[in-house]
């Protein structure tokens, strides 16, 4: 539990079933006023009420995971920095005002202004073509419902694990069903998806990234081999497997075993699980 001395404390947080680690100092000296500073020094039973904690004692606060690293990353670098043609501005600012970052609501809506002075329209006019996407992304969403099609959400889609594997071969060729021995673990799925799930674990050096975040891909994979702890990140990110599909081991007459006399390429075998986040 962090403490109001030690600026250095980690403060493990669960934003809408996103995991996130920082320090106490990070969310204390920007915005020493902010809503997250009264989450973690005040032991009032209204906050605990509200907030509570997950199955892993962090503190639970059921708001939009994904938008929050752009609020820690404010918080961090005590400035607001964000991508290229960004297209979350005014949902980053009602996340601002909920946690109470005076500088970062005010610097969002100095960034729309300035964009504003240097466009060709006002702000008026701004204000009105927003509100006609809105009435059209509103439109376009009732039009879904009422033919009985899913409304698509950013946070939400299918990720695919996949991994080959056989099984290590002890003394006088005898499979040893204990030891799984795994090459590489797959990861297929919306590009901002999977790097949200895996973070740093996951490696792009097959799939080079092109700034195109909202794309799919299957040529990812990650660092590590533990495939229990490729299911733990999926869950503590709220995806939930929907089935799986496995091949057969390989046998003497199959392509593998004619081309080598290894006797592990035998029991080769391919595995997906598919998971999804709705």
């Amino acid at each position: 539990m962090a403490t109001e001395n030690n600026h250095l404390d980690v403060v493990e947080l669960n934003v809408g079933g996103v995991a996130y680690a920082t320090t106490l100092g990070t969310l204390q000296q920007a915005e020493p006023d902010s809503l997250l500073t009264s989450i973690i020094l005040s032991n009032t039973s209204e906050i605990r009420a509200v907030f509570g904690r997950d199955s892993k004692n962090r503190i639970f606060i059921d708001r939009d995971g994904v938008l929050f690293r752009y609020v820690l990353d404010y918080l961090r670098n005590r400035k607001l920095s964000l991508p290229e043609n960004f297209s979350e501005r005014d949902r980053l600012r009602n996340e601002a005002e909920y946690y109470r970052l005076t500088g970062m609501s005010q610097a969002l809506g100095q960034t729309r202004s300035s964009h504003s002075a240097n466009g060709k329209h006002s702000s008026e006019n701004l204000i009105s073509k927003a509100a006609t996407i809105n009435s059209i992304d509103l439109n376009s969403s009732m039009l879904s419902s009422s033919r009985g099609l899913p409304v698509p959400r950013s946070n939400s889609g299918y990720i695919v694990i996949g991994y080959r594997g056989t099984f290590a071969f002890g003394r006088d060729g005898l499979a040893d069903v204990k030891f799984r021995k795994i090459s590489r673990i797959l990861v297929c799925g919306r590009v901002h998806l999977c790097r949200e799930v895996f973070g740093e674990t996951l490696n792009e050096s097959r799939d080079p990234d092109h700034g195109q975040t909202d794309r799919y891909t299957s040529r990812f994979f990650l660092k590590h081999t533990f495939l229990e702890q490729a299911f733990d990140m999926l869950s503590e990110a709220s995806f939930s497997m929907l089935g799986c599909a496995a091949s057969g081991c390989s046998n003497s007459t199959s392509e593998i075993g004619k081309q080598t006399d290894n006797e592990e390429n035998r029991w080769l075998h391919y595995n997906e699980f598919v998971f999804y986040r709705s």
